[in-house]
């Protein structure tokens, strides 16, 4: 099979641009055979590959990322590895009780591995710390969202703590909010780090990564797949797809998957005046009440004292959107800033990005064997970090014949079901997510 076009991420990857680059990794020159071929390396594909390597300590590993380690999803998300329930497409977050306290276990254990892989490649606390999260609200139905949100973890006997506005405050500087709720056990990353860490820890364990070296086409060779790029081929027993929403471009589940591109933009290095001006915590992370405001994240230490602030949606059924969208998400960015931050106005926005979300309609992942030898990782319904560090690591086990209550799990699954035809799938969901935009008001 052809693959029919290449991932398409606009403006630059923030993450990645604010940190040093790390090492380097070669494109596919020539011709090599593998005993695993992973197709991406963000979350869900380097966990892969680590998981793999753990199983199969004397087999023949490759990676190959089609642009460079970071400059993909993985280095456009917001770097909350949340273990709680975050269906995006509820108004508070969460579903049934059963359903969520299944969920909320399966992604601590993508945490769990992914502090291991941490702690086993020497990453910094700043790169990945079990922080906590706080769900901040600026409405009075934010505030009620946090509510009920904090009424459903009690029947999931999870703690949390309700914040007032005077203790938002005294975290993040700003007197915007009116209260927040945190929850202790997110996880906390710096993705420009925590991926290039990853990626070179993993390869310090002979596991060969492949930059620029996109998958152009993909099919059966004897009882063996040939994978080609710009300049080589590959022969692999196992491939991983490992590319979320882009599996698509291979074929698979047509019409059957969301396409969604999230914004996001991080200011100039604060000064030292600005950062006394500021006060607050030297790094806290929020995500908004309501699903469609705005996330917003202080860091301090590598790529120095910055605020990032997600907002903006576009729904994307071609997986592309025209470079004017990021310029207009660019200007809600400022406003957003400048409406919690009035004493901070001459802080700019240094870089401004968009990200590429997939999601199924029944909120289900593109998971297991697609094919003899053909397995997927994909879908991750716009929680790339953790889901994706979960995929990777369950697909690695299911190929290796480790079954588990989490691999049985997923496997039993259904499938993403059919979208609405064209073009009434497109009008709906432009309405649905335009007016969850205007209800979220000063949430955003």
């Amino acid at each position: 099979m052809q693959v029919s076009r290449l991932p398409f991420d606009p403006g630059p990857a923030g993450w990645a641009s604010i940190v040093a680059r790390g090492p380097t990794y070669p494109k596919l020159e020539n011709d090599i055979t593998v005993d695993f071929a992973v197709v991406g390396a963000g979350f869900a594909g380097l966990s892969a590959a680590r998981r793999l390597r753990q199983l199969e300590p004397k087999s023949k590993i490759a990676i190959f990322e089609a642009r460079e380690i970071c400059e993909g999803s993985s280095g456009r998300n917001s770097g909350f590895m949340i273990d709680l329930p975050h269906n995006l497409g509820s108004k508070d977050y969460v579903g049934q009780i059963e359903i969520d306290r299944q969920q909320t276990a399966l992604n601590r254990e993508a945490i769990q591995f992914a502090q291991e892989a941490a702690e086993e490649y020497h990453l910094t606390e700043e790169t990945f710390s079990i922080a906590g999260k706080i769900n901040a609200a600026a409405t009075k139905t934010g505030l009620k969202h946090n509510s009920d949100y904090a009424a459903h973890l009690s029947k999931l006997n999870e703690p949390c703590e309700i914040l007032d506005a005077k203790q938002m405050y005294e975290i993040c500087g700003s007197r915007y909010y009116l209260g927040g709720l945190a929850t202790p056990g997110n996880g906390l990353i710096k993705p420009g780090l925590y991926v290039r860490g990853i990626a070179k820890g993993i390869s310090q364990s002979d596991v060969q990564i492949y930059e620029k070296s996109p998958i152009l086409s993909l099919k059966k060779f004897g009882n063996a797949w040939k994978l080609k790029t710009p300049e080589g081929a590959v022969e692999a027993k196992i491939v991983v797809l490992a590319v979320n929403g882009h599996i698509e471009s291979f074929g698979f589940f047509r019409h059957r998957l969301m396409h969604i591109y999230l914004y996001a933009s991080i200011t100039r290095q604060l000064t030292s005046d600005e950062i006394k001006t500021l006060s607050g915590e030297p790094a806290w992370g929020f995500t908004p009440a309501d699903s469609l405001g705005s996330t917003v994240r202080r860091i301090s230490g590598a790529g120095g004292d910055r605020i990032v602030m997600r907002n903006g949606i576009s729904w994307a059924p071609n997986r592309t959107v025209p470079i004017s969208r990021l310029e207009r998400a660019r200007r809600s960015h400022v406003r957003s800033f400048k409406r919690r931050f009035p004493n901070l106005a001459k802080v700019n926005m240094e870089y401004s990005w968009g990200g590429l979300l997939c999601l199924s309609r029944n909120a289900v992942p593109v998971f297991g064997e697609l094919d003899t030898g053909l397995h997927s990782a994909c879908c991750q319904n716009g929680l790339g970090t953790v889901q994706g560090t979960l995929h990777g690591k369950l697909v690695a086990e299911f190929i290796c014949g480790h079954r588990s209550s989490s691999v049985d799990h997923v496997l039993k699954l259904a499938k993403p079901v059919k979208l609405p035809p064209e073009p009434f799938c497109t009008i709906g969901a432009e309405v649905v997510t335009r007016w969850g935009e205007f209800k979220a008001g000063r949430e955003r």
